[in-house]
């Protein structure tokens, strides 16, 4: 009884306004439609890559959560919003790529807007903490794979470069921890969430901050014992 109470006090606080979630849509399907214009795409290419990146992410979410229907095909609102933003791209890519910063600015909201919207699903849905970490960063970054795929090129979130699918994983731990063990209220873990994960984003992109690659411990450990076994040498050499 008291897990249902709260839950049904989550759900109150964590429904996301619909202009919002439009709005993340929006500048979603916005990049993917500038870059598919950008490599000189079709009509049909257009749309697909502003679909892709504009409702993949919550697509995918929805399909594992099996909660019913994916919200992409049932409210009446999202594919049209996209059809047209693929269309404003689609005539309009010249004039909207003259806006580089405000672009990356925007789609570094919409990174942590898909982020808190991703992790707070899972939270209604129950699932564990892990869990929602990874469907929050499913749903921000998942767009992004789907349209690497379409294009035919390796993903962008698993090579080096600004944080995008790191920024996602730090903000939905975030949101995993201060909405869960320590109980704080909804809308401002979201906002704060939201917040971080702009931050990081748009951080990484101006100061040139890349995610972390493979490192080999042991092989540098090694290197840095040989140097160090050299350098008394070289001394008594002198």
């Amino acid at each position: 009884m008291v897990v249902e109470t709260v839950a049904a006090a989550v759900e109150i606080g964590l429904r996301v306004p619909a202009a919002v979630d439009l709005a993340a849509i929006v500048i979603g399907a916005l990049t993917g439609g500038l870059l598919a214009a950008r490599e000189g795409f079709a009509v049909s290419g257009v749309l697909l890559l502003a679909v892709s990146t504009g409702l993949g992410g919550g697509l995918i979410r929805d399909v594992l959560l099996a909660q019913g229907p994916p919200v992409a095909l049932t409210n009446q609102a999202y594919l049209p919003t996209v059809a047209a933003t693929a269309a404003a791209t689609f005539w309009f890519s010249g004039w909207l790529s003259r806006f580089p910063r405000l672009l990356v600015g925007l789609d570094a909201v919409t990174l942590g807007f898909f982020t808190v919207i991703g992790a707070q699903k899972a939270q209604l849905a129950g699932l564990p903490s892990a869990s929602v970490v990874f469907i929050g960063t499913l749903t921000a970054v998942g767009g992004a794979v789907i349209r690497d795929v379409l294009l035919a090129q390796r993903a962008d979130i698993v090579q080096p470069g600004p944080y995008n699918a790191v920024a996602a994983l730090l903000g939905a731990s975030a949101l995993t921890v201060l909405a869960g063990p320590l109980g704080l209220p909804p809308l401002p873990v979201a906002a704060l969430v939201i917040v971080l994960v702009a931050g990081l984003r748009v951080l990484s992109v101006w100061r040139g901050w890349e995610a972390p690659v493979a490192v080999d411990l042991p092989q540098r450990a090694r290197s840095r014992l040989r140097r160090g076994s050299r350098r008394p040498g070289r001394r008594r050499r002198r």
